[in-house]
């Protein structure tokens, strides 16, 4: 029996399973040849320098969040040669695309299950989340937002999940978590107890796991 909710933020409700890299990726194509493998490796050197420095402040929207990843991406391609300056190009295609997505699969959904059913977020971000969630206009859908940057824990502990739980008054057995990672989402969320919903995008076509449900896009959920 279901009687919560938990839910992951970045690659679920915004990007409905389209990891970011390849959301970076697809962007960058439209103006720049850059090589996959100094793309990959501005990402990990962008989200490493945000996991552990205060860059991001709590006031930052999600577009301010999305400009200061891409300046940060943009400045290690150029430490090693690559010269790029069409950021705002990127900027403009990565964030219209996430409007759309949100205000079209992922608020509707949300709205449905609030209704239902009390949601807490469990996210790895960086401080900011409360200024998104009212970017967006999702804010009043939520319990509570356990947040990495807030709480001192990131996923994959599982503790993370816990303090999930704990948010929404319930038993372990009583939540389901939904996200896009299997090892950051899934896997974790199942030690502690949880039923799990994953939302396998194109980006995890490699991976696998045992959820309990699997969809490919948030509008395929029907509890």
């Amino acid at each position: 029996m279901i009687k919560g909710i938990l839910i992951d933020f970045g690659g679920t409700i915004d990007s409905d399973g389209i990891h970011w890299l390849d959301a970076f990726s697809e962007a960058y194509a439209l103006v720049a040849g850059i090589p996959e493998p100094l793309l990959r490796e501005a990402y990990v050197h962008t989200e490493r320098a945000l996991g552990t420095n205060p860059i991001i402040a709590p006031d930052y929207s999600f577009c301010k969040t999305l400009q200061t990843k891409i300046a940060l991406q943009t400045e290690y391609m150029q430490s090693k040669g690559l010269m790029f300056t069409k950021q705002d190009t990127v900027l403009d295609y990565c964030y219209n695309k996430v409007v759309r997505h949100i205000s079209t699969v992922s608020k509707p959904v949300l709205e449905k299950l609030s209704r239902k059913y009390p949601l807490v977020l469990v996210t790895n971000f960086y401080g900011n989340m409360h200024s998104v969630l009212d970017e967006f206009g999702l804010s009043h859908l939520f319990k509570d937002v356990i947040e990495s940057a807030v709480v001192g824990i990131r996923k994959p502990d599982p503790e993370i999940f816990r303090l999930g739980v704990h948010a929404l008054g319930l038993e372990l057995q009583e939540t389901i978590m939904i996200g896009d990672s299997p090892d950051k989402d899934i896997l974790p969320a199942q030690r502690v107890g949880c039923q799990t919903v994953w939302l396998r995008g194109k980006s995890w076509s490699g991976m696998d796991c045992t959820p309990d449900q699997t969809i490919s896009s948030l509008s395929d959920i029907t509890f």
